[in-house]
């Protein structure tokens, strides 16, 4: 006798694959990463990268960093030159995403090669600001500025809304092992501890400030053309990632969160959906075995 399809697991199935094509451009799980026995890559499983991010939190995380991101005038200028962002949205999330799984879950080789085809890729991106001011990809500042609002962006959200906690210890360890990617990718003497994480972002505010390239930015990340019926879950995940920017970011972005919002509304809501994206994904243990494949 056939069996009955299962009408909920037919559903878990259905979101899973739109939430996977959404972030990774793809609806089902790639093929395996290929690691030799022996080669846990460049963290392991036991490592405090794979725990944060198998999290769900990083949906989060990843778009608050890049809000952040905007405020650098020299980054701000190369993604609005040499990046398609506006015509094809998808493609530097889905890049991004991938960088962050291959160099997280592969192979040490696998992991090398994700690198190197990013560093072939920065090599083309250099220019003149509008203020006249050269720039270039493989500037070690930038790639460090890159880097820093990725790591403390994706901690602080795995803080606010992952499932567990970082000890102090934890958020050194993360520091730490992040930092091995972005010393092979080019960062100078990266941040090893979360004190010199924080003592790096806040040295760097005095390069910081807001440019026309850094609105329309934002305005794409806040709202992005995307299917309708994605709108308020996006709508959910950019609230939290604006209630998690520092304030001084807030306040030159224009993005004000009035008082008590982020507790009784955003976090609420935000815990709703992570907790039906997980339902989609699978547990950690699954979605990190997932982001291996």
């Amino acid at each position: 006798m056939e069996a009955v399809p299962d009408p909920v697991e037919q559903v878990r199935t259905w979101l899973g694959g739109h939430l996977r094509h959404f972030f990774t451009g793809r609806s089902t799980p790639g093929p395996a990463f290929g690691r030799p026995e022996g080669d846990d890559g460049l963290f392991g499983p036991g490592s405090v990268t794979w725990r944060v991010h198998a999290d769900r939190s990083m949906l989060i995380g990843g778009l608050r960093a890049l809000l952040l991101q905007t405020l650098h005038p020299l980054a701000m200028a190369g993604v609005a030159e040499h990046s398609d962002y506006r015509r094809d949205p998808g493609r530097r999330l889905h890049r991004t995403a991938a960088f962050v799984m291959v160099t997280t879950y592969g192979s040490t080789a696998e992991a090398e090669a994700a690198i190197e085809a990013v560093q072939r890729v920065h090599e083309q991106i250099r220019g003149v600001t509008p203020d006249g001011v050269p720039y270039r990809a493989t500037d070690p500042a930038l790639l460090a500025w890159v880097h820093a609002t990725e790591v403390d962006s994706f901690a602080r959200a795995y803080q606010r809304h992952g499932q567990g906690r970082l000890s102090s210890a934890d958020l050194d360890c993360y520091v730490a092992e992040m930092a091995e990617v972005a010393e092979r990718i080019g960062v100078l003497d990266a941040p090893r501890s979360w004190a010199a994480l924080q003592g790096y972002l806040h040295d760097v505010r005095a390069e910081l400030r807001v440019t026309p390239e850094a609105r329309q930015g934002v305005c794409f990340l806040l709202a992005p053309p995307i299917p309708l019926a994605a709108k308020p879950a996006y709508g959910i995940v950019a609230a939290a990632a604006v209630a998690l920017l520092p304030r001084f970011a807030r306040r030159e972005l224009w993005l004000p969160v009035p008082p008590l919002v982020e507790p009784v509304a955003v976090r609420p809501a935000t815990a709703v959906l992570l907790g039906v994206v997980g339902w989609a994904l699978g547990p950690p243990a699954a979605r990190a075995a997932a982001a291996a494949s």
